[in-house]
C-alpha cells in the first residue's frame, strides 16, 4: 500500500510539471482578444486585434480582455483537473 502511495505521488509530481508546459487558449470578442495560459493558470501572452482598440472606449476592451482572462483561466483549470483526474482516479485529493 506505501508502495502504492509513492508511486501514485511520483506520477503526481510528474503530471504537475507537464502542467507546465501544457497550453490552453481562452478569446473573446469574436476572437478579438485572446490569452495563452498554461496549465498552472499563469498567463503566457496576449493578443489584442488592433480592431477593437477605440480610445475612446476602453470600457469595452477592458471587458473583452477580461472575457478571455475568464475563458483561458476556465479551460486551464479544466485542463489542470483532467489531467490530474487520470491520475488520481478522482479520489478528490484537496490541493490538487
Amino acid at each position: 500500500m506505501m508502495r502504492q502511495m509513492q508511486e501514485m505521488q511520483n506520477k503526481l509530481e510528474k503530471a504537475k510539471e507537464e502542467l507546465e508546459t501544457m497550453t490552453v487558449e481562452g478569446s473573446a470578442g469574436g476572437g478579438v482578444v485572446k490569452v495563452a495560459m498554461n496549465g498552472h493558470q499563469r498567463a503566457l501572452s496576449v493578443q489584442i486585434d488592433s480592431d477593437i482598440v477605440d480610445p475612446s472606449d476602453i470600457d469595452t476592451l477592458q471587458d473583452v480582455v477580461l472575457a478571455a482572462v475568464n475563458d483561458a483561466s476556465q479551460k486551464a483549470q479544466d485542463l489542470a483537473n483532467n489531467h490530474l483526474g487520470s491520475i488520481t482516479g478522482g479520489l478528490g485529493l484537496p490541493g490538487l
